[in-house]
């Protein structure tokens, strides 16, 4: 299997699964010199975690992560950064009735087809709980990019919608963290939760959509072309399990607007007064507020009955069982949040190196 490695400079390559003995990763690329506070990493990790609350998977995984190369009292040393989790709340037996039997808008069939079998404990390797390893490497991310903000919130769940822009809240992270669903607004946080304790309730799931905003980014990120940043940034969002779309800046709802209204114009400082384009202009951050929006599918497994097939290709009845997030957008904010920054440090790596190159071709001149 491919496709394990993220980055171009500050690589990624994770490992593990579901309800295996461990999951983890190497980071390539990292700075020597980082100061790395680990506590925030582990804060991040708590954020993503199962059991944090009565409206996530009650799964009871601490999620402490253990380094084992490339940082030396507390400080990054520019080699290969090794890390691991160890699962310790697992449990296989749960998954044993769906053996030979594929899950609806699960991996199952895909991942059978493809490579003749499949680790069908909780889906292994195609499992959400993989992204634990890209929480932690978006943590150091954040730690090196330092001086740029990034916020996600949850911004509908349902037909339950936040229509207030993002200007208007108050996107501090006690403001969105005191909401167990981590929406910043508290009347339609209530209404969330209530969605998703009665979705809950009847065995279903439900979906909806998160809204990152990226503050303090200079102007100047991004290639052009096929290396884009708001083509990164996609990339980097609709690898996250259940995203079903991302958009920029004004994204679809752009389409119903003319030229003249959708054009953001400058001022003499090169701030534009409206901000359509989400700060990004021809594949590179001008210096405004970048913002998008990442869309999640209701969660698989539900606790009802459904027809599906066998690998034999018979109908059967399946209905799901285990510990499942009715919800899993909560959780998804920090793997939003961490995603972004793999993209934003990678580009701010290439950015030093295109500079370092530039200064030694003027020296040799």
């Amino acid at each position: 299997m491919s496709g394990n490695i993220f980055g171009n400079i500050f690589k990624v390559s994770t490992f593990g699964e579901s309800h295996g003995k461990a999951l983890g990763g190497i980071i390539d690329g990292c700075p020597a010199g980082i100061e790395i506070n680990l506590e925030k990493i582990q804060y991040e990790l708590n954020r993503r975690r199962p059991g944090q609350s009565y409206i996530v998977s009650p799964r009871n995984e601490l999620d402490k992560v253990i380094f084992l190369s490339g940082i030396f009292n507390g400080t990054t040393t520019g080699t290969s950064i090794g890390f691991i989790i160890y699962n310790k709340d697992y449990n296989p037996n749960d998954y044993k009735h769906i053996k030979d039997v594929y899950r609806p808008s699960h991996s199952d069939f895909t991942y059978d087809k493809k490579y003749g079998l499949r680790d069908y404990r909780g889906g292994g390797r195609s499992s959400a709980r993989e992204t634990v390893c890209r929480v932690i490497a978006g943590s150091i991310a954040k730690q090196i990019i330092k001086n740029v903000n990034i916020t996600a919130y949850v911004s509908s769940i349902g037909n339950i919608i936040l229509n207030k822009p993002y200007q208007e809240l108050n996107l501090s992270e006690e403001s969105i963290e005191k909401s167990i669903v981590r929406c910043p607004d508290p009347n339609t946080s209530k209404k969330m939760i209530s969605k998703i304790k009665e979705i809950k309730n009847k065995g279903d799931t439900i979906g909806g959509i998160i809204t990152c905003v990226i503050k303090n980014l200079p102007i100047g990120i991004g290639e052009p072309i096929f290396d884009k940043l708001h083509a990164e940034l996609g990339k980097a969002m609709l690898s996250i399990n259940a995203v079903k779309g991302f958009e920029y800046g004004s994204g679809f709802n752009g389409t119903k607007l003319t030229g003249s209204k959708h054009n953001d114009l400058f001022y003499k400082n090169g701030k534009t007064k409206t901000n359509f384009s989400g700060g990004i202009q021809g594949g590179i951050s001008n210096g405004m507020d970048i913002y998008f929006r990442v869309a999640f599918k209701p969660v698989a497994t539900i606790m009802q009955i459904q027809k599906t097939i066998n690998k034999h290709g018979n109908i059967v009845d399946i209905k799901g069982k285990g510990r499942h997030d009715p919800c899993v957008l909560p959780r998804a904010i920090p793997i939003v949040e961490s995603m972004a920054a793999l993209v934003l440090v990678d580009y701010w790596m290439y950015s030093k190196l295109s500079k370092y190159s530039l200064i030694k071709k003027n020296i040799e001149k």
